[in-house]
């Protein structure tokens, strides 16, 4: 792949076509970050990883609160091209983080599922947002995670590990990323962005598919909500 890097304001033309397209609403890039309508913002975070194929992105709700509103998470893609693999990247965020954040502005089912806090499918306490499952691999099961994640409920095999841990008390974001085969595997759970140990060893614990010929993995992302009534 290309090592070099687009300029930021590049990436952030990416970000807001995607966006715009998914919404419906223009968005531009402006001031160093893409702007949405009203209030909504993403910038740019620091990148981790060292991969010019990786992005860490921070969707701000209210730029005048960045401090509680802001969800953050990080994405990887993969393509011929710097470009094509940070294109990549947008659309898989887009996909599963971005359709939950959608969601909740909208609130109608049409980019992601809703969980009461009463759900044994959810999360007990809290309104979950639970954004798209996107996959990808290698050989004949290339989609057995994905499926499998598809077909089992993830959220409440994780509550446990998650609870009493969050660091704020109404808007939180987790992503989950798992898969592997030929002999390797990751299972990664991040909170706000943040790396979760318990978290993924609840994760890596599951029944999710091993292939032992080629690779398979999965992401997904759930927003939760705090059940203020509760």
């Amino acid at each position: 792949m290309d090592e070099g890097r687009p300029a930021d304001d590049v990436i952030l033309g990416m970000i807001a076509d995607r966006l715009g397209a998914a919404m419906g609403r223009p968005w531009q890039v402006q001031d160093g970050r893409a702007k949405g309508p009203g209030t909504l913002a993403v910038v740019l975070g620091d990148d981790h990883s060292g991969d010019p194929g990786h992005l860490d992105l921070d969707f701000v709700l209210n730029v005048d609160r960045p401090e509680d509103t802001t969800i953050s998470d990080c994405v990887a893609g993969y393509g011929g091209t710097t470009e094509e693999a940070l294109d990549r990247a947008v659309q898989v965020w887009l996909g599963t983080t971005g359709s939950a954040l959608i969601e909740l502005l909208v609130q109608d089912g049409s980019h992601a599922a809703h969980f009461g806090p009463d759900d044994p499918d959810g999360f007990s306490g809290w309104h979950a947002i639970h954004g798209g499952i996107t996959g990808w691999g290698t050989g004949d099961d290339h989609e057995a995670v994905q499926r499998w994640a598809v077909q089992h409920v993830v959220l409440p095999h994780l509550a446990p590990a998650l609870k009493g841990t969050f660091e704020r008390e109404r808007l939180i974001g987790v992503k989950a990323f798992f898969g592997g085969g030929e002999g390797a595997e990751t299972a990664e759970i991040r909170v706000n962005g943040a790396y979760h140990e318990a978290g993924s060893r609840a994760l890596a614990e599951l029944d999710w598919p091993r292939p032992e010929q080629g690779i398979s993995y999965a992401r997904t992302f759930v927003l939760l909500v705090h059940d203020e009534a509760g």
